[in-house]
């Protein structure tokens, strides 16, 4: 008489055991699926998951959520008309400025999230002439940026609101207050009229350019 163990695998057997075969794909001679077929699978998998995160239906295109913007906090404001494009650009560059800052001072990066902000880490240890002197060029214009959202009507709020949406990329500041908004706008926009950050200023302190990438 069969065992129960014995059963069930003739069970197994006859139901065709595992996974099915995956139909309508592109297949080496071997019969192993090709690598276009699985990066497919893996951005739509991604798409939906960053529909779901940012409120968005099944519905929406998937051209808009493989949008870079669409990947941190103040590229969904700009997507959702709450600022311009140029405001988006110059709080990019406001990021990207105090990123340098942190990595060449050796402080550790304030946020674990936003655009994966350039792997910070301190230095190696050795400091050289050329070193403190990016240092310090970094820093000069760090404590410059803060002093021009200083200067804005309201200046300890802008200066906070810009750093907590372009720096540490707060996800639930995409749904900011109106008055919240207002101060995310005065400091963007005075920014760009100072014309302290490279994109706008080509004179201005240099500061390495980065691509932002988006998390999904």
């Amino acid at each position: 008489m069969a065992s129960q163990a014995e059963k069930l695998r003739r069970k197994r057997a006859a139901q065709g055991a595992g996974r099915p075969r995956k139909q309508g794909v592109d297949r080496y001679p071997s019969g192993k699926i090709k690598p276009a077929e699985t990066e497919k699978e893996t951005q739509s998998v991604a798409i939906q998951a960053r529909k779901r995160v940012n409120g968005w239906s099944d519905e929406t295109p998937d051209k808009k959520a493989l949008d870079p913007r669409a990947g941190y906090t103040l590229g969904l404001i700009c997507i959702d008309g709450k600022i311009t494009e140029e405001q988006m650009e110059i709080g990019n560059e406001y990021a990207l400025a105090i990123a340098r800052y942190h990595r060449l001072v050796g402080i550790p990066f304030p946020s674990a999230r936003a655009q994966s902000l350039f792997s910070i880490k301190g230095h190696d240890g050795e400091v050289t002439d050329e070193h403190a002197a990016r240092a310090r060029s970094a820093s000069n214009l760090m404590m410059r940026l803060q002093g021009i959202l200083l200067q804005c009507v309201d200046g300890p709020q802008v200066r906070q609101t810009v750093n907590s949406v372009s720096v540490m990329d707060l996800q639930h500041l995409r749904d900011m207050p109106p008055q919240q908004l207002l101060w995310l706008r005065r400091g963007l926009t005075a920014l760009i009229n100072s014309g302290a950050l490279p994109n706008h200023n080509r004179n201005a302190t240099d500061i390495t350019r980065f691509e932002v990438r988006a998390s999904a």
